[in-house]
Formats: C-alpha cells, sequence, structure tokens
C-alpha cells in the first residue's frame, strides 16, 4: 500500500488557479460598497501569496504555478483577463514573488 501525502492535492492546484486569476482580474468597476470592502481587507498581494502558500504547504509545486503564471501570460483563453486595467502589473507583482521565493537557499532545519 502506498500512501498519498497530498489526498487533496488536486483541489489546491485548482484553488491556486483560482486565487491567481481573482487577484489577476482585479475588482470590477460595478463592483458594490461590500465588494469593494472585501476586496480593500483580503484582495492584495499579502493575502493572495499567503494563501497560495498555504496551497504549497499542502503538495502544489512552484513550478506548477510558475508554469500556470506563464499561461495566464501567453494561452489565448485569458486573453479576456490580460486586457483588464493593471492586470500585467498584478501578474508581475505574483511572478515576481514566486521567482524570488523559488531562488532561496533550501533550509535543512
Amino acid at each position: 500500500m502506498t500512501q498519498n501525502s497530498f489526498p487533496m492535492k488536486q483541489w489546491h492546484v485548482e484553488h491556486m488557479e483560482k486565487t491567481i486569476v481573482r487577484f489577476v482580474t482585479g475588482l470590477s468597476q460595478d463592483a458594490s460598497a461590500w465588494e469593494r470592502r472585501q476586496h480593500k481587507r483580503y484582495g492584495g498581494l499579502t493575502n493572495t501569496c499567503r494563501q497560495i502558500d498555504y496551497d504549497i504547504r499542502h503538495g502544489v509545486t512552484n513550478d506548477e504555478i510558475l508554469s500556470f503564471l506563464h499561461s495566464i501570460r501567453n494561452h489565448s483563453s485569458f486573453a479576456k483577463i490580460r486586457h483588464t486595467n493593471g492586470s500585467i502589473e498584478r501578474l508581475n507583482a505574483v511572478e515576481g514573488y514566486f521567482y524570488s521565493k523559488g531562488k532561496q537557499a533550501p533550509s535543512f532545519f
């Protein structure tokens, strides 16, 4: 019998993808006051990276994150997302965080 260290890995991969798409898309122009308040509270780069770090602890690899960011930047199915105001800057911010995170020295303790 083999042990599955990450039984919900697929769910965390999908959660990571939804989180990145939600952050890169940003807040819509016709958002309600409640949506604006929630976006101000939970929609920033720090909270987005915290949620993705949680997914990393549950089996998502840095390569999967970077390949998904690459597909957002290049795949035609994400063209609508790329054309929203500020989406490229937000995409660059997430990429910068995970590129720098991937180049850190491994921790032995």
